[in-house]
């Protein structure tokens, strides 16, 4: 007791008859740093900077979180022959889903988060994003995963160089499913030739990718929060990869196509030709994407009770909206539209 009090004296503060928890705190409050003060010079810096360049090293730095360490789980697995102790699908899935969120939270606030070229040109077909930026946000993309498949081969290099030996020596090359080059993208295994067969594949697993994030950045979708769509995104694509990896599924041009091109200065052009397989893996995610959008925003999207929620308006504003509710005869509108809409809301 005695040396409970002695403690409690050296907090030094006259206020005890607050209790021990509010005296805690005001001590605490007493004794925090103040935060640098922000220079005008700072300021200045960051005003000149162009807003493209801030955009491009988010959207690079966005996809290099979630492929590195996804190709880093990938090379773990295939260079320990699946060895359990070093890695597994399950894990590769959980690194890329991890990878994602981590992604969104660090760069999505400057960049909008798409680290996809899929979900830029959907942006832009479905929700205004200005097609001027379109070009510049997938070169930033496809440059991500390029350094990420580049760092990776400069990292695991010696362990690359003897699988890729023995590899040889073996009579297998380095280009082919759970071959070296497999380690930076996708391959077909030696089975797998119907590219119907593989493209069906791809066009649904993106598919139901992006309806999920579609339905994820809904804010009229009442099962998700600005803090949990980030991992809801990663598991959707965690889920694909546990179900539809050992198939070979690509999910992304932006991260097959930098480390394809890393694959290729590495281990040879067979990295595109292979089993002519390649425009499969960089091509489909766009058309199967805008698909899962249009889906959506067609078939689900409710833009008027995303309205209701306060995240839209109509483009006629309130007069326009009152005429629609009035047109439709939905609701009774003698309240007020705004109060109309929420009401209608909770009743849903």
């Amino acid at each position: 007791m005695s040396d409970s009090t002695e403690h409690t004296e050296r907090l030094r503060s006259d206020d005890m008859e607050m209790g021990a928890t509010e005296a805690v705190q005001r001590h605490v409050s007493r004794h925090v740093i103040e935060r640098q003060a922000v220079s005008q010079r700072k300021l200045d810096f960051e005003h000149r900077r162009p807003r493209w360049l801030r955009e491009m090293m988010a959207e690079a730095t966005g996809v290099f979180f979630y492929v590195y360490p996804g190709l880093a789980s990938t090379a773990s697995f295939l260079l320990n022959d699946a060895e359990p102790a070093f890695s597994s699908i399950f894990q590769i899935g959980w690194a890329f889903a991890i990878g994602i969120a981590l992604a969104i939270i660090t760069c999505a606030p400057t960049s909008g988060g798409h680290f996809n070229p899929a979900i830029t040109i959907c942006f832009a077909f479905w929700q205004g994003f200005p097609w001027k930026k379109v070009p510049y946000y997938i070169f930033s993309q496809v440059f991500g995963a390029f350094i990420a498949g580049l760092l990776l081969m400069g990292q695991y290099h010696v362990q690359i160089s003897a699988f890729s030996k023995a590899s040889i020596e073996g009579g297998k090359g380095m280009v082919y499913n759970g071959g070296p080059a497999n380690i930076l993208c996708t391959f077909p295994a030696a089975g797998q030739t119907n590219l119907g067969y593989l493209f069906l594949i791809e066009f649904m697993v993106d598919a139901f990718i992006g309806i999920v994030i579609w339905a994820a950045l809904d804010p009229a979708n009442p099962f998700v929060s600005p803090f949990s769509a980030p991992f809801i995104i990663g598991l959707a694509y965690a889920n694909m990869i546990w179900g539809f990896a050992p198939i070979s599924i690509s999910t992304n041009l932006a991260r097959d196509l930098g480390p394809r091109i890393v694959a290729a200065i590495f281990f040879g052009g067979e990295a595109f030709s292979y089993y002519n397989y390649s425009w499969i893996a960089l091509l489909v995610n766009i058309p199967a994407t805008l698909f899962a959008t249009g889906y959506y925003e067609l078939l689900m999207r409710d833009s008027l009770k995303k309205i209701g929620t306060g995240r839209a308006v109509h483009v006629d504003g309130e007069e326009g909206l009152m005429r629609h509710i009035t047109k439709t005869g939905c609701l009774q509108v003698e309240m007020g539209t705004t109060a109309v809409l929420r009401k209608g809301d909770s009743m849903a």
